[in-house]
């Protein structure tokens, strides 16, 4: 159901979109949808939005938003994120509510992953 002000979609940039498809189908089994070679819609991640091509891409240090990902077993999702080709620069850590890393994606773009299991 929309929503007045509600969050309805998210646009992330993306240098390389082949790239960020296939770290995020094989980290986290995101589904994709291409709207012309510049635009990579995802699905069924709990928002829906997309990747568009842009040379620049975003780190929460630089002053950019920090779109965090949810893992029950946040050691495996590391290793995955690792194995497709992320690049993890702050491994875990304890936050107040839980733990957390963050990683760079094929891109550039931070992401972090947390989880409130393993406390």
């Amino acid at each position: 159901m929309n929503k007045t002000g509600a969050i309805d979609y998210l646009e992330l940039p993306a240098r390389d979109l082949a790239a960020t498809r296939a770290f995020f189908t094989s980290a986290f089994g995101w589904r994709f949808v291409d709207y012309g070679p510049d635009y990579l819609a995802f699905e069924d991640t709990g928002v829906q939005g997309g990747f568009y091509r842009a040379e620049l891409c975003a780190r929460s240090d630089q002053g950019s938003a920090l779109v965090v990902l949810y893992s029950a077993d946040l050691e495996q999702t590391l290793r995955q994120v690792e194995e497709a080709g992320g690049e993890v620069f702050k491994p875990i850590f304890q936050f107040p509510g839980g733990r957390r890393f963050h990683f760079l994606e094929p891109s550039g773009n931070e992401m972090a992953v947390w989880s409130d299991q393993g406390l």
